[in-house]
C-alpha cells in the first residue's frame, strides 16, 4: 500500500493546480527573487516542486531551476507546462530521502509542504533536510514552509480541529501532544472525478525544533517568520495564529 503522499498525487496534477493553496506563485516567486538578489546566475533547487509552478516560474525569469518530486504523474503535468511557457528545466523524479546532489545549488526550496514534513517518521524528515543542506553550496540558502506547532498548542485541540484550517475537508482528526502529529482522514477528487479516502499523517513542528535541526546542519543564520501563502514577507513575525512558518536559513 502506498504512503498516503504518494496515493494523493496519482493522476491529481490539473485539479492540484486549481487548489486555493496553489494560487500565491507569483507572490511567492517575488519573495524567492528578492532573497536571491534577483542573481540570475543563482542555480535553485525545488524539492518537492509537484506540477513545478515555483520552478517554471523561476524559469520564465532567466534562473536555472531543477525540480524534484515523488510524483510522476505530477511531473508529467509540470513537463507539459513548461513547454507550454517555452522554458527548460530540469524535471527528475526522486525521493527528498535519497538525493545525491552536493555543493550543486545557490538555493533550495521546499514550498507549501513539499516534502518536509510528510513523512512517517522524524528520522525521515530530518533526512530530508539534511540532503538539502549538501545540495547546497557554501553560503548557500534554504527557503522553507512547514506546518508550525504554536497554531494547535495555542488554540485549544478540539477548536484546532474543529476549524479545518488546512483545506477544509479533514475530518476525524486527531493531534497527538507527545508527538505533534496530527493523523486525519482526507478525502480528495482525482482528475477523473474519483474520489479516493486518505489516512494523511502530518507532523508540526516547534521553531526551537526547526532551529535546532538546522544548527545541526550548519547553517549560520536561521530566521523564522509566519507565513501567508502568496505573499511570503520578512516583515510578518510568526504568532500562534500562523498555521505555517516561513523558514530562510544560510549555510
Amino acid at each position: 500500500m502506498k504512503p498516503w503522499y504518494k496515493e494523493l498525487f496519482i493522476n491529481y496534477a490539473r485539479t492540484y493546480d486549481k487548489e486555493p493553496f496553489t494560487q500565491g506563485t507569483i507572490g511567492e516567486v517575488d519573495f524567492i527573487e528578492k532573497e536571491l538578489n534577483f542573481d540570475k546566475s543563482k542555480i535553485i533547487l525545488d524539492i518537492g516542486c509537484g506540477t513545478g509552478r515555483h520552478a517554471i516560474e523561476l524559469a520564465k525569469r532567466g534562473y536555472k531551476v531543477t525540480g524534484i518530486d515523488l510524483s510522476e504523474s505530477q511531473l508529467q503535468r509540470a513537463r507539459e507546462k513548461a513547454k507550454e511557457n517555452s522554458v527548460e528545466v530540469r524535471f527528475v523524479c526522486k525521493d527528498a530521502r535519497n538525493l545525491n546532489f552536493k555543493n550543486e545549488f545557490d538555493l533550495v526550496m521546499m514550498i507549501c509542504e513539499g516534502a518536509f514534513p510528510l513523512m512517517e517518521t522524524d528520522e525521515m524528515n530530518f533526512k530530508i533536510l539534511e540532503n538539502a543542506s549538501k545540495a547546497l553550496k557554501t553560503n548557500g540558502k534554504l527557503i522553507l514552509t512547514t506546518l508550525s506547532a504554536l497554531y494547535p498548542l495555542y488554540h485549544s485541540v478540539k477548536d484546532f480541529i474543529n476549524t479545518g484550517v488546512g483545506d477544509g475537508i479533514s475530518s476525524a482528526n486527531s493531534f497527538d501532544l507527545k508527538t505533534f502529529r496530527d493523523t486525519s482522514t482526507f478525502e480528495a477528487t482525482d482528475d477523473d472525478g474519483k474520489k479516493k479516502t486518505l489516512s494523511c499523517n502530518e507532523r508540526y513542528y516547534t521553531p526551537s525544533e526547526i532551529s535546532w535541526y538546522l544548527k545541526s546542519l550548519n547553517f549560520k543564520t536561521i530566521d523564522i517568520y509566519g507565513c501567508e501563502g502568496g505573499a511570503f514577507s520578512r516583515s510578518k513575525p510568526l504568532t500562534t495564529n500562523d498555521f505555517e512558518m516561513l523558514v530562510i536559513a544560510v549555510k
